[in-house]
């Protein structure tokens, strides 16, 4: 036995949206607002500046799809770098120069300068470290720049604040690591949202 289909019902009056006219009509189709094209010119203007930031939006959404298909290998390896850095910046914060024991003041923490992050072995001594945290620790420009890192110095204070044991796993072998683009978009990707992170618990 079929079952006869319900009739559907015929859509209700609605009044025009358009503030001068206000008149009642009964929709033609979904969505309709206003009950005549003389209306529906008066009314567009409302939607120009919303339909306009939406493909300005869609418009940097591709651009910027095109500039990262567009990036060397090389340039995303300094991305994933900075933020590397950048979240190491953040997370020794209020530490002092792993170094010289040097301390930031209020000046340094509102501005972030006067501080790198360093490697303790360095990325051309060893790249397969370059985006290990262990490695990087925040250090004044003096150490990391005019001394070349401070090694010696570099390596009392790091045994006081990992331990000798990891310590000695950096400055131990490690398998030789060729990064992909893709993975290399990941490590981005990852400490980005992690510095993130620390901006919201420093809020």
């Amino acid at each position: 036995m079929r079952v006869a289909p319900k009739e559907r019902k015929p859509p209700r009056a609605k009044k025009c949206r358009v503030e001068t006219c206000r008149a009642s009509f009964v929709p033609q189709r979904l969505g309709q607002a206003v009950c005549s094209p003389a209306c529906a010119l008066v009314d567009a203007p409302r939607h120009q500046e919303k339909a306009r930031k939406a493909i300005d939006l869609h418009e940097r959404r591709e651009i910027k799809v095109r500039k990262e298909k567009l990036k060397s290998r090389a340039e995303h390896l300094r991305e994933a770098q900075d933020a590397v850095n950048e979240y190491v910046r953040l997370r020794d914060a209020h530490l002092p120069c792993i170094s010289c024991d040097s301390l930031p003041n209020d000046h340094d923490l509102i501005t972030g300068s006067r501080w790198d992050a360093g490697h303790y072995r360095s990325v051309g001594a060893c790249p397969e470290l370059r985006f290990e945290p262990l490695n990087i620790h925040r250090q004044c420009v003096k150490c990391n720049r005019n001394l070349s890192g401070n090694a010696v110095e570099y390596r009392i204070r790091l045994v006081q604040r990992i331990g000798a044991e990891k310590v000695a796993w950096i400055e131990g072998p490690h398998p030789a690591c060729k990064y992909t683009v893709e993975e290399i978009k990941v490590i981005k990707a990852k400490y980005r949202a992690m510095i993130r992170d620390l901006k919201r618990a420093a809020a």
